[in-house]
């Protein structure tokens, strides 16, 4: 079976489990992503199979994969778990690019807007699996992904927490600026983006498994707070 024809299959399996819900066990050796590139080749097909263009670009937990339109909600929406497999949840903080990052330009992302954000990362997979390329294949992890309000500013370090219930903890100082630079670097490597498309950087906390009747906060600083309540 050729590279190309393994990702297909590949992919029509995981696609299946993201429109049905139904877990996937680890797809089998031979159609097991040897690398990144292998994964990245699934993830597209994957991408092509659903028929839902990418939004930007999330980078969680070492991962880089696309972000889905249908993906992102407004700070504040009950999230039911029962559709979220093995969810993990970090504080993270998105930007909406201002001007296209041009794949072979070097400079700063430019931002209309930045938002407090929380990363839900799942899995198609019965278990998450313990090949990080199988992670990337499904789409990097992608959950949900919980936006704040849009805030006007420019990245900087900023002190960042995931806060339970009403809790405002210190958190810990993040270097947005460097943060962002490493994925607007990812977004070249992969052809760029355009004005409008997001970055989001996530794990920016330690991570937390949700349960029932549990909310959470992303708290950074000047970017205000984003919540989800978990039903």
């Amino acid at each position: 079976m050729s590279d190309h024809n393994a990702a297909d299959e590949a992919a029509h399996w995981l696609a299946e489990a993201w429109t049905t819900g139904n877990p996937l066990a680890a797809l089998p050796p031979r159609l097991a992503p040897r690398d990144a590139e292998a994964a990245e080749d699934i993830a597209a097909a994957l991408l092509t199979a659903l028929g839902q263009p990418p939004v930007g670009l999330r980078i969680a937990s070492g991962l880089v994969g696309p972000l889905l339109s249908g993906r992102l909600i407004a700070s504040g929406t009950p999230i039911a778990l029962a559709g979220l497999r093995h969810p993990i949840v970090t504080a993270a903080v998105a930007g909406i690019l201002a001007a296209p990052l041009e794949e072979a330009a070097t400079s700063p992302p430019v931002f209309a807007t930045l938002h407090a954000a929380l990363d839900i990362a799942a899995t198609r997979y019965g278990e998450r699996p313990a090949d990080p390329n199988q992670s990337l294949a499904d789409l990097a992890g992608l959950g949900m992904v919980v936006l704040g309000a849009a805030v006007s500013a420019t990245p900087a370090e900023t002190a960042i927490a995931l806060a339970e219930g009403r809790k405002r903890p210190a958190g810990a100082t993040r270097d947005l600026v460097a943060l962002f630079a490493t994925a607007a670097a990812e977004a070249r490597a992969r052809g760029g983006l355009p004005a409008g498309a997001m970055l989001l950087v996530a794990g920016l906390s330690a991570p937390v498994t949700p349960i029932a009747g549990l909310r959470l906060s992303c708290v950074a600083g000047a970017l205000g707070r984003a919540r989800a309540d978990f039903a």
